[in-house]
Parts: structure tokens; C-alpha cells; sequence
């Protein structure tokens, strides 16, 4: 099983991690990953949408969320709406990627099979609802307009 952290804000998405096989705490990297990655802002108001594996609603888990200001979310049981763009991502990755390439000889190729496709989804896939531009590229476009300051206009 593959864990990926998507990284959502106004801005277009793009994938910023993924941690190996299932165990309890097997979301912890993808969310040290994501914050050294992207570095939030201590009064940026981020919410953590999961669904309620208990790898998300564990104690050391929530208490790490809390350290990073990150609010938690988990959806109401059968409800998909939380997570509808995480299971975007995961069904593209899965026909994409996944399934093409079936059947794998070893973990470590489907893991660096991963990684790649990461890389390519986020820096080089154009995606036509962004203007054909890759996710990245989008992102960084919309943060330095955030940060570009206003023209003055003189009285």
C-alpha cells in the first residue's frame, strides 16, 4: 500500500509525498515530508482531511497535527466528500501507473515506479483546467501573484 500527502490550497494541486507500506504510523513521514517541503506558515489555518484509518486518528498523530497548527478533519462514516481529491490522485496513480505496469517484481520497483510518476505529475503533466501548465508551475505562479505588490497609481 502506498500513502501520497496532496498538497491543497487555492492554488492548483500538486503531490508532495509518499511512505511505504501500512503500518500505524506509516502517515507520519508523508506529513514530515510535506511540511519541510512546503514550510506553512505558523497562522496559515491548514486542515488535514482524512478518512478514519486509525493511522490518522491515533494520539501521536493528532498531537504531531497539533504541533504543526494543522487542524484535523475526518469525514462522517460513508461520507467520500472529505476525500475526493485524495481518491482523484489515488485513482489516476492506480490506472495510470499501477495497473499499466502490473505485474511488479519487487516493492522497491513499484516504489521508485512511484516516485517517479510524482515527479512527473507534479513538475511536467500539463493539465488543461490550469491552462496547460503543470501543477507546480501553477502553484508557484499563484503564490508569487499572492506576494507581487500592488502597482501604485499616482493621485
Amino acid at each position: 500500500m502506498v500513502r501520497t500527502t496532496v498538497a491543497c490550497h487555492k492554488a492548483p494541486c500538486s503531490l508532495d509525498g509518499v511512505n511505504q507500506p501500512f503500518r500505524c504510523r506509516a502517515a507520519e513521514p508523508a506529513l514530515e515530508q510535506a511540511l519541510h517541503a512546503r514550510q506553512p506558515e505558523p497562522d496559515s489555518r491548514l486542515i488535514r482531511h482524512s478518512d478514519r484509518g486509525s493511522q490518522y486518528v491515533s494520539i501521536h498523530y493528532s498531537e504531531r497535527l497539533a504541533e504543526a497548527g494543522i487542524e484535523p478533519s475526518v469525514g462522517s462514516k460513508g461520507e467520500s466528500y472529505d476525500n475526493a481529491l485524495a481518491e482523484t490522485i489515488n485513482g489516476l496513480y492506480k490506472a495510470e501507473l499501477i495497473h499499466r505496469g502490473a505485474p511488479w517484481k519487487t516493492r522497491e520497483a513499484v516504489e521508485l515506479a512511484t516516485l517517479e510518476w510524482v515527479s512527473w505529475f507534479s513538475r511536467n503533466r500539463l493539465l488543461s483546467s490550469i491552462g496547460d501548465l503543470p501543477p507546480a508551475e501553477a502553484e508557484a505562479n499563484h503564490y508569487r501573484q499572492l506576494t507581487r505588490q500592488p502597482d501604485l497609481v499616482p493621485a
